[in-house]
């Protein structure tokens, strides 16, 4: 794939063209942050295939809004940043230079490893005046883990917690999910967060950075579509979060040992023994105890699971009575093949149709244990349906089909 470099000329010329911002309006009854949703699901689905739902808005359009409502500060904290020429991520990569011009604080940190590989976005959008860039090796701070979260805050008033990568194929070619809240203690939660990486990314300590945390009193409880959940925002890792931030494993854990009737996970990739060798059997040990007294249990991951030293676990998980898993391959675009996509990449948990979980870790322990992710956690009826509405519709496509154990499967294509 032709990696497009970001057009610097482009975007400030965008910004030079674009109007001052009007003064701002009355307030209204229709723009009364009562009619705000405190909580909304945003997917991004991969075009040329069935998985859009009309009732959830697109990544591709709320990114860019929300960006848009921005007067104060935008602060990002992503995995990495990667466009190509007139493709979907340019118009958040512009939405973000005009926020600079209208004198928004942009503050951005991406992962120090990836950022050395794929270097141009971050360092071009640098030299924006008004946006200030940093890399974070968060290594040092957990055990060897990445910054894996892809998160942003605007305002202070709004945050973003997704699967969705900086990247214009997690908007068209990927499936995806992700949480937008407007509630003050879940968006303080978020923004705690940032503002730990953004210090160790500036040279803090872990002590140092980690005080930068605000304690607050969770769950919260918020309306969704008519009915009343509560939320809790959750972190990891355990050993580099802010003050007063939860640890989300713990809280995971003790949803599936809560399940009495049945589980669905969707992630993009599973496997028990991480990068560094190590073996982490907790949610694998977890499920098959669910499936044990009783509770069904579903799991999807995207066929680049089928490679060696990754379908052994999914195979052997398969075959336990009560758990079924589905691999979900996506067809290439009638335009080719573009490596790094076609896959499914949303991470969400439901459990007995009343506690859901959205985030940005696979199911491995270097996710869990050693790197940087964030999530929700959601109790509540509406929210669980919404989740496993949206589960079902993959599940029961022609894109996912059941493990088989007996099968030698082929290493997917993945890249060039």
């Amino acid at each position: 794939m032709k990696r497009a470099l970001l057009g610097l000329s482009l975007l400030l010329s965008a910004c030079a063209g674009a109007p001052s911002p009007a003064p701002d309006a009355p307030p209204t009854e229709e723009a009364s942050p009562a009619r705000v949703p405190a909580l909304t699901l945003v997917e991004s689905w991969p075009r040329e295939t069935t998985l859009d739902h009309a009732a959830l808005p697109d990544a591709v359009d709320v990114w860019p809004a929300l960006i848009g409502e921005a007067r104060e500060s935008l602060d990002l904290l992503f995995f990495y940043a990667v466009t190509e020429e007139g493709e979907a991520l340019e118009p958040v990569l512009t939405a973000l230079a005009e926020a600079a011009q209208r004198g928004v604080r942009v503050r951005m940190v991406f992962d120090a490893a990836f950022h050395a590989r794929m270097p141009e976005v971050p360092d071009q959008l640098g030299a924006i005046e008004g946006v200030d860039v940093r890399v974070l090796d968060f290594g040092p701070h957990a055990g060897g883990g990445v910054q894996h979260a892809k998160l942003f805050v605007v305002d202070g008033e709004a945050a973003y917690v997704g699967s969705q990568n900086l990247d214009w194929r997690s908007l068209t070619e990927i499936q995806e999910l992700g949480v937008l809240v407007r509630e003050p203690a879940l968006v303080g939660a978020v923004a705690d967060v940032f503002e730990m990486d953004w210090a160790l990314a500036g040279g803090a300590s872990l002590e140092e950075a980690r005080a930068l945390g605000t304690p607050r009193r969770f769950p919260v409880e918020v309306d969704y579509e008519g009915e009343a959940a509560r939320v809790w925002p959750v972190f990891s890792p355990q050993p580099a979060l802010p003050e007063g931030a939860e640890w989300d494993w713990p809280r995971l854990e003790a949803a599936l040992a809560s399940a009495e009737r049945e589980i669905r996970l969707q992630v993009m990739g599973y496997h028990l023994v991480g990068h560094g060798g190590d073996t982490w059997r907790d949610l694998d040990d977890a499920l098959r105890a669910a499936a044990g007294r009783g509770v069904r249990v579903q799991l999807m991951v995207s066929h680049w699971e089928t490679r060696p030293g990754r379908i052994e676990d999914l195979k052997a998980l398969h075959q336990v009575d009560g758990v079924e898993v589905r691999v979900v391959t996506i067809p290439e675009a009638s335009t080719g093949f573009v490596p790094y996509s076609r896959t499914i990449h949303a991470k969400y948990l439901t459990v007995d149709g009343a506690l859901s979980w959205v985030g940005t870790s696979n199911a491995a322990g270097d996710y869990f244990l050693h790197s940087r992710n964030a999530g929700f956690v959601v109790e509540g009826g509406s929210f669980a349906r919404r989740l496993e509405a949206f589960f079902d519709d993959l599940w029961g496509s022609d894109y996912a089909e059941a493990v088989d154990p007996a099968r030698a499967y082929e290493p997917p294509r993945v890249s060039e």
